[in-house]
């Protein structure tokens, strides 16, 4: 958490314990506590850290009195912002406000026998000569200068590195996710259906270059200063994103109109055909490949990045765009028989690693699905 949002969310709890928080403040502070890890360095002029916990949690418990509306958020997050027993508690609070809302709604759903799966760290390596080496948990790969857990895979710069460039691909499929660090020690977290290709080495005193052919991923880039001043550039379609050293996400999925570059450290040039672009840390640039229209906004980032950390973070999310996540993760079709409520928007926060059903109930509950029914593998919403 910046300095800058840790002022806020002080700020915020101050109104929370003193009574005058307002609904838009509650909701904000709600976001904050379900989405930060932690809070390393806690105010000075706050009471005792553990009191405060307990007058947060006793506060929101009154504040929501399962039946408070207005409360936006349905959270199954991976990590609280304070203990996880408090944050649980919280969670469940807020859960149970919305489903008590919605008890005299009847909701008819139809589940097909299969289960469908969460997604899970997989990935295809396509090495220099064409071979193909399926990466997967609990699975160990080494060969010469690569090494995979099963969960990551490491390639290691060789002293005996060629003067040409060499390349291998990491494909990872709908229902997976991975990481990869380069042999520059450059590490790249991808999300379900992404493809990168990238150099066995990098050659000394060159700009170092990727590819990312289509998906998202995360860049987290090993700095100029430890490779002689050679600077970093990930390539994507007509985009070409240029880098010393800094973390940014991409999103460029093949059915999407716009590629999406969020900055969260560091500072990079984007250049899309002859414009470009300075980012600042906490804006993310759309260019709509359609009509090479583009737009800066200064963002949230942790709801760009939050896939990484196991957690889908919705912030005004229209439905139709949520079900595009949850399709590639749990590798389903989404067919929509109802179409109007695909601009219906959702705010929630949702573990990656739930079951399927627990993700559809959260939404259902939020009112804007009525009937849902899966068969085999396709997803019908009514």
């Amino acid at each position: 958490m910046s300095k800058l949002s840790q002022k806020h969310f002080s700020e915020l709890v101050t109104k929370l314990l003193d009574g005058s928080i307002t609904k838009e403040d509650r909701d904000t502070l709600i976001h904050i506590f379900l989405n930060n890890q932690e809070i390393k360095d806690w105010p000075v002029y706050f009471e005792h850290k553990e009191t405060v916990e307990e007058r947060i949690y006793e506060k929101i418990r009154s504040e929501l009195d399962f039946g408070i509306k207005e409360t936006k958020v349905i959270p199954f997050y991976r990590k609280s912002l304070f203990k996880y027993t408090v944050a649980a508690s919280i969670a469940l609070l807020i859960t149970l406000s919305v489903v008590f809302q919605n008890k005299n709604h009847e909701i008819s759903t139809k589940v097909a026998a299969n289960k469908i799966e969460a997604g899970s760290d997989k990935a295809t390596l396509t090495l220099e000569d064409g071979t193909s080496v399926i990466l997967e948990k609990g699975k160990v790969y080494k060969n010469k200068n690569i090494n995979s857990t099963g969960k990551e895979v490491h390639y290691i710069q060789s002293e005996s590195a060629s003067k040409e460039v060499v390349y291998n691909y990491l494909t990872i499929p709908r229902g997976g996710q991975f990481s990869i660090i380069l042999s520059d020690g450059t590490k790249v977290w991808l999300n379900s259906e992404t493809k990168l290709k990238f150099p066995v080495n990098f050659l000394e005193g060159k700009t170092r270059g990727v590819e990312l052919v289509y998906g998202e991923a995360y860049f987290d880039v090993s700095p100029s200063t430890a490779h002689n001043g050679a600077g970093f550039t990930v390539f994507q379609k007509k985009q070409e994103v240029h880098v010393v050293g800094t973390q940014f996400n991409i999103k460029a999925y093949k059915d999407d109109s716009c590629i999406s570059t969020t900055l969260v450290e560091g500072k990079v040039e984007m250049q899309f055909e002859n414009i470009k672009q300075n980012l600042t840390p906490n804006q993310r640039v759309s260019i709509n490949v359609e009509t090479n229209k583009i737009k800066i906004a200064e963002v949230d980032v942790s709801n760009d990045i939050s896939w990484k950390e196991g957690v889908f973070s919705f912030e005004d999310k229209s439905l139709s765009e949520i079900m595009k996540v949850l399709s590639r993760w749990y590798d389903i079709e989404v067919v929509f028989e109802n179409e109007s409520i695909k601009q219906e928007k959702f705010n929630g926060v949702l573990m990656k690693n739930r079951n399927i059903e627990d993700i559809l109930l959260s939404i259902k509950n939020y009112g804007i699905i009525k009937k849902y029914e899966f068969k085999n593998k396709t997803l019908i919403l009514r």
